[in-house]
């Protein structure tokens, strides 16, 4: 019987694509990339997380940008006694206007809408970002982060 491995439906040894020449503090960069259609042939979604520790440096790292396929990006707490208290917060620029965020949280971003900067204000505990491009197999396709 073959590894779940082996029929390139689970993927256990992530990719780091995103941001590889990018020097950042208080997060994990590059993010690990879990799905896509390199790791998963035929797969047209784009999956990537990391860990945030502490504010960032650059901040922000995100700019603004849009994406040409619709976008879902989570931001995950760590402590399991008050899941919903993200233990952190931002502020995210959306089509111009800034909205604070201190709670676990999924955003979806359709496409075209601009989105960014991303600016921290405070990481009380290690938190996971994680962001999912759907129709977008690959990074380049993905163009995420507006870094610049």
């Amino acid at each position: 019987m073959k590894k779940m491995e082996d029929k390139k439906i689970l993927v256990t040894k992530p990719v780091y694509e995103v941001g590889r020449n990018v020097v950042v503090k208080g997060r994990q960069f590059p993010p690990m990339t879990y799905l896509n259609n390199e790791l998963v042939p035929g797969c047209n979604v784009y999956v990537e997380f990391s860990w945030i520790w502490e504010v960032p440096q650059p901040n922000p790292l995100i700019f603004e940008h849009s994406h040409d396929y619709d976008q879902i990006m989570l931001h995950i707490g760590s402590d399991p006694n008050q899941p919903e208290d993200l233990g952190a917060e931002f502020e995210i620029g959306i089509e111009g206007e800034s909205i604070a965020i201190d709670r676990t949280h999924s955003l979806y971003l359709p496409k075209g809408l601009k989105h960014g900067p991303i600016k921290w204000k405070r990481v009380d505990r290690p938190i996971i970002e994680m962001t999912i491009v759907l129709g977008a197999g690959t990074v380049e396709v993905a163009k995420l982060g507006g870094l610049k």
